[in-house]
């Protein structure tokens, strides 16, 4: 099975922000976690989106600029309060393809694992470490899946019921290249809707491994952006550091 567009799949998910089941409902904590980290420096944001973390970012005076490959977010986000006082560059983010010096970069809400290679993933790293400037940090969102994610090679949840809407997640997982291909099929009483996507999982110390090998080093590593303990299997937020 071929890997799918990620461009292409949140493309079709055009009301993206009033999508209960698709939003995360952490940017206050995650805009607060990234202002304390950018340390008054400007911030680049690896996947924006809508804007869901980068706007509040802004907002607490930190200059963002961004990278997003889907052009109908793009637009969704410049239609916003504050959009269009973002810098926005419409490419993969893989290459980092920006100018300009970063106090910090950060990626959210597991974007990083869209790249669906481990050399697509090292490439990164390398890049964001040449953006950023001594001593800014690098800052990644992303999960640890759970034993039973792991051991299967197809798997079928259900991730949403709600009045007039259920959406199944329907999975096919390569162990050998962390790769999940799915499908998330969103059931309504007028239609069925089919949003694929792909992803390219990598274990805490793989990272730990792509940092240090593009000259970072892993600062600290939590379950959340209020500094809970990291406990495995689940959410993740590491930071990295360039050194100064």
């Amino acid at each position: 099975m071929k890997p799918f567009d990620s461009a292409d799949s949140w493309d079709r998910l055009d009301t993206y922000d009033t999508t209960e089941w698709a939003v995360g409902d952490d940017e206050e904590e995650a805009s607060a976690f990234l202002a304390k980290a950018a340390q008054g420096g400007p911030a680049l944001e690896l996947g924006v989106g809508t804007g869901r973390v980068a706007l509040p970012l802004a907002r607490h005076g930190v200059p963002v600029t961004a990278v997003e490959s889907s052009p109908k977010m793009i637009e969704q986000l410049r239609a916003k309060p504050g959009g269009d006082e973002l810098r926005i560059v419409e490419a993969d983010f893989t290459d980092v393809p920006v100018e300009g010096e970063f106090s910090l970069v950060y990626c959210v809400f597991n974007t990083f694992f869209l790249l669906l290679s481990q050399e697509a993933q090292v490439r990164c790293f390398q890049h964001v470490t040449a953006r950023l400037r001594p001593g800014g940090a690098f800052v990644l969102q992303t999960f640890v899946l759970t034993a039973e994610h792991y051991g299967s090679e197809q798997i079928t949840e259900t991730m949403y019921v709600g009045d007039d809407q259920t959406v199944l997640l329907a999975s096919v997982h390569d162990p050998v290249a962390q790769r999940f291909n799915r499908q998330q099929i969103v059931l309504t009483p007028a239609n069925t809707r089919f949003l694929p996507m792909s992803f390219r999982y990598s274990w805490p110390s793989e990272l730990d491994l792509m940092a240090s090998l593009a000259g970072l080093t892993r600062e600290a590593r939590w379950s959340g952006w209020n500094g809970e303990p990291f406990r495995h299997p689940g959410p993740c937020v590491t930071v990295y550091r360039k050194s100064a």
